[in-house]
């Protein structure tokens, strides 16, 4: 039987949802592209393409790039923790909550994208990830 450490769990949940929002980008930023009539040279960087599509189209990129970010982050956290014997418990659910917020953080900002939500979303998580770190740091002592 495989030696499982159930943190790794919410790491490949989040990696599959980065993934699909790595799709949803693709499904409505490509045809936007093309009714928009852009040429391959169209938008080289991210920022000078956000001018030239709708602004709801620009989200799901946006929220892409958010999501090679700070759960970078996550990711050495969750993996630190699962390597040194601390993946389950408060940790286990920091990380449950971590993967949860990102998700919801994703669809609130690729469908409406109310700032003050995103960002009450995003410090939440932050909140969680940072919580992970410290109660690792404070197990290891």
């Amino acid at each position: 039987m495989i030696n499982t450490h159930p943190i790794l769990l919410p790491v490949l949940v989040l990696v599959l949802w980065s993934m699909v929002q790595l799709i949803w980008m693709a499904a409505t930023r490509l045809p936007a592209i093309g009714a928009a009539k852009l040429g391959p040279a169209a938008g080289q960087r991210t920022a000078e393409l956000a001018g030239q599509i709708p602004k709801e189209v620009q989200w799901k990129a946006d929220n892409y790039n958010h999501l090679m970010e700070q759960p970078t982050l996550f990711y050495a956290t969750a993996i630190t923790l699962a390597v040194v014997g601390l993946g389950t418990g408060l940790n286990l659910y920091l990380a449950w909550l971590y993967t949860g917020l990102r998700v919801v953080h994703s669809i609130v900002q690729s469908t409406t994208n109310p700032v003050m939500v995103r960002f009450s979303l995003f410090i939440l998580g932050s909140l969680a990830l940072a919580a992970m770190a410290v109660n690792g740091i404070m197990q290891m002592l």
